[in-house]
């Protein structure tokens, strides 16, 4: 998929056609989990100043059976962050599937609600909702979404992000 077909790139096409002045920074790693984000986030607050803060980070860390308690601490530190530089946070939420077994499976889907209830935050609704199942909307390898998904994710984050703009 080309860069300029990502929901973020299509956020920035959105922002422009209606007015709004505010510039998108996709830094985002295909792959990447909250360990990977963490380590980013200092710098990128530093550099660009952002007015909000969108976290979609979380589903590789569920994939890869980190522990839960290292994911939302991992979260929490990017939440405290961004909000300590007067950012608004957005935090999009992610869900595995249940072949993690139910514990594990329903403490990290949990994750989101709580870091919502404790820090604040505005929450985006499952982001593959209305892709992850439908045919069509992912990529060969069934985990990733593919361009014909993105104005779909976008729609998604804009019900959440619009009343804030």
């Amino acid at each position: 998929m080309e860069t300029g077909q990502s929901w973020p790139s299509l956020l920035q096409e959105r922002l422009d056609t209606n007015g709004y002045s505010y510039r998108v920074f996709n830094s985002s790693i295909t792959g990447d989990t909250t360990q990977g984000g963490l380590s980013r986030l200092p710098r990128l607050l530093d550099k660009y100043h952002p007015a909000l803060v969108i976290i979609e980070l979380g589903g590789n860390d569920g994939l890869r059976g980190i522990p839960i308690e290292v994911t939302r601490a991992n979260l929490s530190t990017m939440i405290e962050s961004s909000q300590a530089t007067g950012a608004t946070v957005l935090l999009a939420e992610m869900r595995i599937p249940p072949n993690y077994g139910m514990t594990y499976t329903e403490q990290f889907n949990g994750n989101y609600g709580l870091l919502k209830e404790k820090y604040g935050v505005l929450l985006i609704p499952f982001l593959m909702e209305n892709v992850a199942l439908e045919a069509g909307l992912m990529q060969a390898d069934g985990i990733h979404p593919n361009a014909a998904a993105q104005p779909i994710l976008l729609d998604t984050v804009w019900t959440v992000l619009e009343p804030e703009l």
